[in-house]
């Protein structure tokens, strides 16, 4: 089993996720029981289908657990209100925010939101702490840009910006390198592990992006129709987790490298 380094923020205690539909249980997944430690960069990967989004949804309170208990800082997340989550949970999704004529500068101040009151009235605080998020993306130079105007990439990083201005110890992020090309995705993936270590952040997101992953995740989740395997990247190698769930015709993966190759036929 897999063990924190760090004191670990989030603790999933035999946690049952899904749906309920008319009064029935739809379960995606049962029995999860692991620790998202804070200071790493914790990569979520599994198959089309198999709960991924469910799973940040349950963490994110945006569902509640069919079955077990979700712990933050060693309460349970039920015990929380929502404006108590908002100050802990950070959230970032793949969907593209529906918002007309507002600034990037705009974007990233709605992350006070939880501190600025029913008025939203920034005071000077307020905007040193978006200021120092968004020089911490690097995204300076977009400031005064509509939200609607920027490509893919750039929008994710205002949402990341937008994630540090709330100042929550936890970020989860749901497929945060679709539609980004190649570089993009590194790019971003980079940022997220700079910010987990030198921020002491937990960050946890899912993606279909193995390769990447296996070279910048600190620890690895992997869902599976049987079980989640959790470790970092080299033990779920040398473990043999790795290549059963890349490996395919035509796909092979090196344990050593960390790499898949493709076979030519």
């Amino acid at each position: 089993m897999y063990l924190c380094s760090m004191r670990g923020s989030v603790i999933l205690q035999d946690l049952s996720i899904g749906y309920t539909i008319k009064g029935k249980k739809k379960t995606v997944a049962q029995r999860l029981s692991a620790t998202i430690c804070s200071g790493e960069l914790t990569c979520l990967l599994g198959r089309n289908g198999i709960g991924k989004s469910t799973l940040l949804r349950t963490l994110s309170a945006f569902l509640p657990a069919l079955d077990g208990d979700v712990l933050l800082q060693g309460k349970s997340l039920t015990t929380y209100s929502d404006q108590e989550r908002s100050q802990l949970i950070g959230v970032v999704l793949t969907e593209k925010p529906h918002v007309r004529n507002m600034t990037v500068d705009e974007m990233v101040a709605m992350g006070r939101a939880p501190y600025t009151g029913f008025w939203g009235m920034m005071s000077k605080d307020d905007q040193r702490i978006v200021d120092e998020s968004i020089q911490l993306v690097g995204i300076e130079s977009l400031r005064q840009r509509l939200v609607q105007s920027l490509s893919d990439g750039e929008r994710q990083k205002v949402m990341i910006a937008k994630a540090l201005a709330q100042q929550t110890p936890i970020i989860y992020l749901d497929e945060p390198t679709a539609f980004l090309d190649y570089p993009s995705k590194v790019e971003l993936l980079q940022l997220l592990r700079r910010l987990a270590h030198d921020e002491q952040k937990t960050i946890f997101l899912s993606t279909h992006d193995v390769e990447i992953s296996l070279q910048l995740a600190d620890t690895l989740w992997l869902m599976t129709t049987e079980q989640l395997r959790v470790g970092t990247p080299r033990q779920l190698a040398t473990g043999g987790v790795l290549s059963r769930f890349v490996e395919s015709d035509g796909i092979v993966f090196d344990n050593n490298s960390l790499t898949l190759r493709v076979v030519k036929t």
